[in-house]
């Protein structure tokens, strides 16, 4: 255990709100536990673009997200309707792929993208880097 090591992120997501997207069950249980551990609390997950539009037109109410972990496809359906949203209410986002290839499809381009697999530790690393002093 390295106590205070860069590489502990156990606070580091103390009191965000970090909305997942994920429509693989496994992948969204291994983002949920790195956020959870990093002290995040997880906003979905939903698993369509239908499901996290409707959590997002929720959460506008209160504004209350910090970040958002977007998976680009959706069960074939693409995730950008959902990234222009968040880009709209200046919520900083990642994509999450397991397809490269993805990196060109006219996404968001300021927006880093995590290639699958990855783990949950280097997760919360980029949703703290992502967030910073926000």
């Amino acid at each position: 255990m390295h106590i205070g090591h860069s590489h502990d992120h156990r606070r580091m997501l103390q009191g965000r709100r970090v909305l997942v997207v994920e429509d693989d069950a496994l992948i969204c249980m291994l983002m949920e536990d790195g956020l959870i551990n990093a002290g995040a609390e997880v906003v979905g997950p939903a698993c369509s673009v239908e499901e996290a539009l409707g959590l997002l037109a929720k959460e506008a109410a209160d504004s209350g997200l910090n970040a958002a972990v977007l998976d680009i496809g959706l069960d074939g359906e693409m995730v950008l309707p959902v990234a222009d949203r968040l880009a709209y209410l200046g919520v900083p986002f990642i994509f999450a792929t397991g397809y490269p290839e993805d990196h060109n499809r006219g996404l968001h381009t300021t927006a880093p993208t995590l290639e699958k697999p990855f783990d949950g530790n280097t997760l919360a690393g980029v949703v703290g880097a992502l967030i910073g002093g926000r």
